[in-house]
């Protein structure tokens, strides 16, 4: 065979420095879930167990065991020891040899042991504690500080993570708990070879405008065992494009490298992969056959994908600085999704069901792209494979956030080896679009946040370009010419690179994208939000579901004030800013019952949520075809965040486990490719029909409008022939509210409610939007309505049939920890009967979702 394989998961023994914990940890696996699998500690997420078990990441564990080699050692050349990743400071040992140190967790580490392998075999990885390891380097490095040192008090964190090559996020996070773990977190295993090996493979495909023909680069990067070069073929077969290419290639000692070139049969027609709502995701299988003199041959089958990418940065008339969008296959996508951070503290619990779940339901949304955030980890393969398959766009950064970085030899060395590695592994990717260096950092000097002397500002920025530009830029450019590269995020892209690489204001939104939080405006009004190019972050918090907070919670913590609610919150003065903000549009709940008050109260935070981010998504969405006192084209809206990494308050819209908060409903609608919007502006109505359809489409706009007190409409307006331009936001109806009112008698801004939606030919319709014209704590006629639902099953999912007496805003279904989603939730409800489907991802039955169905309305909420 052309390689001995031998991978090395599996049960390890594990123990902490001084002996007094002994037990079996799986690999891959970190320490957390080993003592938690083997009933040594509770679960780490429930209650207070983060504060609890902090000694766990204080201690220094050792994994070991021992393994048979399961080949003749004598037969080959060349034996690895091969860790694809390790968590993350650890001196690794075989036979009581040390190979060598690793301090990078995003590293992949091989050590040669030909010399020192035997026919029975003990290995050891002996960690430190990053904890005390940032400690230490942070010590050391004398010179000047490198902020922050600490994380604020409210997270509950540990310090110095900007000095440890780790998950940022694992010392603490606004959102996330302090899990500083110790494990070997992928796979390991002995790879033993002659002559030649094969480590890397990457395909990226570029169209060649002038000969109107796809090329596929194809990478291939050997460890070369012999000492003199080795000749061979390589052919490259696309049976689907009848394209074959063979190739005499030579490969050098040591690391030797080839870069095919493979010119695509121009009488095949190429079906490119396009974003999700765009087209499809075709992919062509592929087989790359390596013969090579030296024997055995290697074959490599792969999927290819055709896809360009360019981040379009000009001069747009009318509006001084330039455009930030992305064009796809030659076509402007407008940037439609979230942020993804880690999915858990733990990563050895992140299951292919797991990713699979969270980026369907992303795609469900409406969605075409996510950003993988710098404070988390590069994700695994399977992520990426994910994306490529269901059309989710990544914008990935490189893992440093908001925080100042040092530059010294050892640090830089370990990050290009790191940048190499990740662009390596991922180039392939369609579906990863852009390149970007860090999160916030270029804003973090730019605005001061650490209060950085100005005589010493020069050092720092000096790093900054040193890290950033110099080192990883440079090696991106070298590795990957197929996408584009920012600095950071936010940036004010090719203005920031002018001014040096740190601009006066990277939120100017003349430039490159602009992150946006604002808690203490009213989130109902469009003009507090940024007419940004770009909105790469922006959001609000809310609580989880009462269900996903009780399996980590006891009785006594289920109050809005409870020590508990106070400590999950780790962004400060968190749960105080969400009360504020219902407060301007909500009666606050007064429930005597304290467990029906604390569901009202987390029902209520994720209703002003899904309405805020509601608002502020259509703004940037109505935002892109127009320019208004300079600002404008907005051409993307990620909002923060998709994902939860635990069971907590925060900007999410999928919890953790994955359910639903009515925001994540109302982004299915928000994000649809057809969609009516209505913002007001000094008395008048405006709406707008925002399109992602690749053609015009001649419509009619409905605009009801509704007393709260009936579910009979007031008066209708149908506005026939509308043309909805294709992929952009026009106004087709402009209305002031007096007449409106005047109009549709016994109107008043607090009893009337306007719906609308845009329907068309063959079953073209957009989702039904609304307009509230007052707070809704101001309605005047909202009446206590009977909801009630009746459950059937048809094929396998379950179909709802709502019931109301009276108009009923708000209407949430929720199914306790039953696991699935529903076809629409926390919707308006102007008619008798609405149906809606539930689809189950786990088995259930009708019984199951009549006892765990609760039905809530705004009405409900006393």
């Amino acid at each position: 065979g052309a390689a001995g394989v031998r991978s090395l998961r599996g049960s390890w023994r594990l123990g902490n420095a001084n002996g007094s914990v002994v037990l079996r940890g799986e690999v891959p696996g970190c320490v957390h879930t080993a003592l938690h699998r083997r009933g040594l500690i509770q679960d780490p997420y429930y209650r207070f167990n983060d504060v609890m078990y902090r000694w766990i990441s204080l201690d220094n564990w050792t994994y070991s065991r021992t393994f048979k080699t399961p080949f003749d050692i004598r037969k080959w050349q060349k034996v690895n020891l091969i860790f694809e990743g390790v968590d993350t400071v650890a001196q690794i040992l075989i036979n009581n040899v040390t190979l060598g140190r690793t301090d990078n967790m995003f590293n992949r580490y091989s050590f040669d042991i030909t010399s020192v392998i035997k026919e029975v075999n003990f290995i050891e990885v002996r960690f430190l504690s990053a904890v005390s390891y940032a400690a230490e380097q942070s010590r050391c490095h004398k010179v000047y500080s490198i902020p922050p040192a600490c994380p604020p008090p409210v997270q509950k964190g540990e310090c110095h993570a900007n000095f440890i090559r780790k998950e940022q996020c694992s010392f603490s996070w606004d959102w996330g708990p302090s899990f500083p773990t110790q494990g070997i977190w992928k796979d390991v295993r002995i790879e033993a070879y002659n002559h030649y090996h094969l480590i890397y493979f990457s395909l990226t495909s570029f169209f060649v405008k002038s000969a109107q023909q796809w090329s596929l680069e194809i990478e291939s990067i050997f460890d070369v065992v012999s000492s003199k070069p080795i000749a061979g073929l390589v052919t490259v077969n696309i049976p689907k494009l009848q394209t074959q290419q063979t190739f005499s290639v030579r490969l050098q000692p040591g690391e030797g490298s080839i870069v095919l070139l493979v010119n695509i049969n121009k009488s095949s027609a190429v079906e490119a992969w396009w974003p999700n709502g765009h087209g499809k995701q075709t992919g062509y299988n592929m087989t790359t056959t390596f013969i090579m003199e030296a024997g055995y041959q290697i074959e490599k089958f792969s999927k290819a994908y055709f896809r360009t990418v360019e981040l379009v940065q000009e001069p747009i008339p009318g509006s001084p600085g330039l455009s930030f969008y992305f064009r796809i296959n030659g076509r402007p996508i407008f940037i439609k999704g979230s942020n993804w951070i880690p999915a858990d503290s733990f990563q050895d619990r992140v299951t292919y069901d797991t990713l699979w779940l969270l980026l369907k339901s992303a795609a469900d949304a409406n969605m075409n792209a996510l950003r993988v955030w710098g404070g988390g980890v590069y994700e695994q393969d399977e992520f990426y494979d994910i994306c490529d398959e269901i059309g989710i766009m990544i914008w990935q950064d490189f893992m440093f956030a908001c925080a100042l970085y040092p530059t010294d030899k050892n640090y830089l060395e370990s990050v290009r080896a790191e940048v190499s590695h990740q662009v390596r592994r991922l180039k392939s990717h369609p579906s990863i679009i852009l390149w970007s260096g860090n999160n916030e950092n270029e804003a973090a000097i730019a605005s001061n946040w650490f209060s950085i002397p100005y005589a010493d500002k020069e050092v720092y920025i000096k790093d900054y370009v040193m890290l950033y530009v110099k080192n990883i830029r440079e090696i991106v450019l070298t590795e990957d010419k197929s996408r584009p590269f920012i600095a950071s995020s936010p940036t004010n892209g090719l203005e920031s690179v002018k001014e040096g690489w740190i601009s006066q204001n990277p939120y100017d939104t003349h430039y490159g994208d602009t992150h946006f939080y604002d808690y203490s405006n009213d989130c109902w009004n469009w003009t507090v939000y940024p007419k940004t190019r770009f909105a790469s972050e922006y959001g609000f918090q809310s609580w989880p579901s009462f269900s996903t907070i009780e399996k980590v919670s006891s009785a006594e913590d289920w109050s809005y004030t409870s020590n508990f609610s106070l400590h999950r919150q780790h962004h400060e003065n968190g749960n105080d800013q969400m009360l504020q903000q219902l407060e301007r549009h909500f009666k606050l709940p007064q429930s005597t019952d304290p467990i029906k008050k604390f569901k009202d109260t987390i029902y209520l935070t994720q209703v002003m949520q899904a309405q805020c981010m509601k608002i502020e998504t259509e703004f940037y969405r109505f935002s892109q075809s127009e320019i208004i006192k300079g600002e404008g084209h907005t051409m993307g809206a990620l909002y923060w965040q998709l994902n939860d990494i635990w069971q907590a308050p925060s900007w999410a819209s999928l919890e953790y486990g994955g359910k639903w908060k009515l925001l994540h409903y109302f982004a299915q609608n928000f994000f649809a490719p057809l969609l009516p919007v209505a913002y007001e502006d000094k008395g008048v109505l405006y709406i707008y029909g925002v399109s992602d359809l690749h053609v015009d489409h001649k419509l009619t706009l409905r605009v009801v409008v509704h007393t709260w007190s009936s579910l009979e409409s007031v008066c209708t307006i149908a506005k026939d022939s509308v043309t909805v331009k294709a992929q952009s936001a026009v106004l087709i109806y402009k209305e002031s509210i007096n007449d409106l009112l005047e109009r549709c008698r016994n109107c008043t801004r607090k009893s009337c409610v306007i719906t609308f939606c845009l329907v068309g030919e063959g079953g073209l319709q957009s989702p039904t939007n609304h307009h509230f014209l007052s707070s809704l704590k101001d309605a005047v006629g909202l009446e206590k309505t009977q909801l009630s639902a009746s459950v059937s099953q048809r094929d396998d999912v379950y179909i709802f049939v709502l019931q109301t007496t009276a108009i009923a805003p708000f209407v949430s279904l929720d199914v306790g920890s039953i696991k699935g989603r529903f076809s629409d939730n926390g919707f308006l409800m102007t008619e008798k009967k609405k149906v809606v489907v539930f689809y189950p991802w786990e088995p259930t039955s009708v019984e199951e979702l009549e006892k765990s169905l609760t039905l809530t309305s705004l009405v409900d909420v006393v």
